[in-house]
């Protein structure tokens, strides 16, 4: 081998780890590692849905997560995008049971597929394909959610045109079917965050809340819109006071939850954690990233990775729940707790938390 060509594939080696580095990522896991928990409940289920190698597996719990069901695989995508943020989702479009994720025979082919089940998770339909020009899913950050009364709404960072653009679909019954692809939201600087996840919370009669991280003069901030029926109901509006300016991808989107009659957000912003709600100023709750967020019988609760170990707050306290974990996710439960998963060691590990009454924000 020249010395010349030895040089270059050193150079290369370098550049892949430096990359490698700055969005943090870590070597590949394993093929048969649980990865990308969502969770999602309704009256006495609660379901959760997970990735491992090709597969999406879902699990279903009568118990308030205490105990799970045996995983079952609902669907196989060869190249199935997991990671950061990536991975499926999971609703209940009333008693409907909806779970999406994106993928196809190869990465660059790879598509919002999405799966319905109308008897708790026995039996799945035949996924359909949400996004209406092929591959342009592809780069695998979606949200998906669904209200009591049907309606769903699918949202996914698009590549179609140059540039990235969030776009959307709905549905009026239970994820049967689903709209024409419409524009969410187009930046006027030609792209919005290309590898941030949007967040997608159900707000009844077919109004959903739509987060996602916009680029504008440089900063990287969390922007909040509402749609009905695929209608834009109000323009984009910047979360937060402060900004952040940010020449790269940060990998991290946010939370969203109703709280009362209102909207709460949660976000990184630096190396912080913010809760705030749309038009208020931004409280740190924090420090870390990858923050989800839930709120149930006026208790707002929060959870996020802090250099590995998993944190979260219940109300106003802080509390560990893992030293080595990743990708927390929360959801609230119907008694007013909430049940917490999150990736450890290759398996995903759950907690139930709960608040005495009147410690809500």
């Amino acid at each position: 081998m020249s010395e010349e060509l030895s040089i270059t594939r050193t150079m290369l080696f370098l550049l892949l780890a430096a990359c490698a580095a700055g969005f943090g990522q870590t070597p590949p896991p394993s093929p048969t590692a649980d990865r990308q928990p969502q969770l999602a409940a309704h009256g006495h289920m609660t379901a959760m849905v997970f990735g491992r190698g090709h597969e999406i597996l879902f699990q279903r719990s009568k118990d308030g997560g205490a105990t799970f069901s045996k995983p079952v695989a609902i669907g196989t995508l060869p190249a199935f995008l997991l990671g950061r943020h990536r991975g499926p989702r999971i609703a209940f479009a009333g008693d409907t049971i909806l779970v999406s994720a994106i993928g196809g025979a190869t990465v660059a082919s790879a598509d919002l597929h999405l799966w319905r089940s109308a008897d708790g998770g026995k039996t799945w339909s035949r996924p359909v394909i949400v996004n209406d020009v092929p591959a342009s899913a592809r780069e695998g950050l979606h949200a998906m959610a669904a209200d009591a009364s049907g309606n769903a709404a699918a949202v996914w960072l698009d590549l179609r045109s140059p540039g990235t653009r969030l776009y959307g679909s709905f549905s009026s019954d239970a994820g049967a079917t689903w709209s024409r692809n419409s524009i969410v939201f187009e930046s006027p600087g030609g792209t919005i965050c290309q590898c941030c996840h949007p967040s997608l919370l159900a707000l009844g009669r077919g109004q959903f809340a739509v987060m996602f991280r916009n680029v504008a003069g440089g900063d990287r901030d969390m922007y909040l819109l509402r749609v009905q029926n695929g209608e834009i109901l109000s323009g984009a509006e910047k979360l937060g006071k402060g900004s952040w300016q940010l020449d790269g991808c940060p990998m991290d989107g946010g939370g969203l939850a109703q709280s009362g009659n209102g909207i709460l957000t949660a976000w990184r912003r630096g190396e912080d954690i913010f809760l705030a709600a749309p038009g208020e100023p931004e409280e740190k709750i924090g420090s870390g990233k990858d923050v989800a967020l839930a709120a149930g019988d006026g208790t707002v609760y929060a959870v996020w990775n802090q250099a590995g170990e998993i944190e979260a707050r219940v109300a106003s306290r802080i509390q560990l729940l893992s030293k080595a974990g990743a990708f927390p996710v929360v959801a609230a439960l119907p008694d007013g707790a909430a049940l917490a998963a999150w990736e450890e060691d290759g398996t995903i590990k759950t907690q139930r938390l709960v608040s005495s009454a009147g410690d809500g924000k």
